[in-house]
């Protein structure tokens, strides 16, 4: 499900979690365990990556079609956690996006403090109006944070690499995890680490109050949109559509 592997005093978390690491809630809490276990660990800096051709297709919305009503209210308190943990692992945090980042895979791009992509035609994007479904506050406030933007959030668009607002930098696809460990290793040497936690910290401190103020103002109202999406066929629509 996560494979980690170590570079010097880089952690490498590669999701390997069916043919699109799809997020489901295993993978979530395996998310949140890694870079929880990470944050408190002796490694300096994190690549997060993907196994196959996708980094993450986004959530699994087959098992929130088919399991119960139940699973839908464990899922996204779940993504929420997952997200937070790589988010805020007091570590540079490194994306390499080695395939399609959709939806909750685009958030975790997010999530770290430097994105990497691989040239190519796979696209990067939050879909998940196009979808029906809103965003839960955290993945809302993350993607803002990232892009400075709600702009992507409301379109829904999707980029390739080179057009991505979510990318920092593109690379060859054989050279994206020797960049993505080079960029975590300067950004660990660059800094001490207690400086880097803390300035981490205070950017992201209006992120976390307006999280505390307001999410509890909208966390049941997205999950009663979630279950009327599934129960009224719109996920399952979405999910059959013929792609082009």
């Amino acid at each position: 499900m996560i494979e980690l592997t170590e570079a010097g005093d880089v952690a490498v978390v590669r999701l390997a979690h069916g043919k699109v690491n799809a997020l489901d809630l295993e993978l979530l809490d395996a998310i949140t365990d890694t870079f929880t276990a990470l944050d408190a660990g002796d490694a300096r800096a994190v690549v997060l990556t993907g196994a196959g051709r996708s980094f993450s297709a986004g959530v699994d919305l087959r098992r929130v079609i088919d399991g119960p009503p139940e699973y839908v209210d464990a899922l996204l308190p779940a993504l929420t956690r997952a997200f937070l943990a790589v988010f805020t692992t007091g570590k540079p945090v490194v994306a390499a996006v080695n395939g399609h980042a959709i939806a909750g895979g685009a958030v975790l791009v997010c999530a770290c403090d430097h994105r990497l992509m691989a040239a190519g035609d796979a696209r990067i994007g939050v879909t998940e109006l196009l979808v029906g479904v809103p965003f839960p506050p955290a993945a809302m406030e993350i993607v803002r944070h990232a892009v400075g933007s709600y702009e992507e959030i409301m379109t829904g668009d999707t980029f390739e690499a080179d057009l991505a607002p979510f990318v920092d930098t593109v690379v060859p696809p054989e050279s994206l995890l020797d960049e993505a460990v080079a960029t975590a290793t300067r950004a660990a040497r660059a800094v001490p680490p207690d400086t880097y936690r803390l300035t981490k910290e205070q950017l992201q401190a209006a992120v976390h109050d307006r999280l505390s103020r307001l999410g509890p103002q909208f966390d049941d109202r997205v999950a009663t949109l979630w279950h009327r999406r599934r129960d009224d066929g719109t996920l399952a629509t979405h999910l059959n559509r013929p792609r082009s």
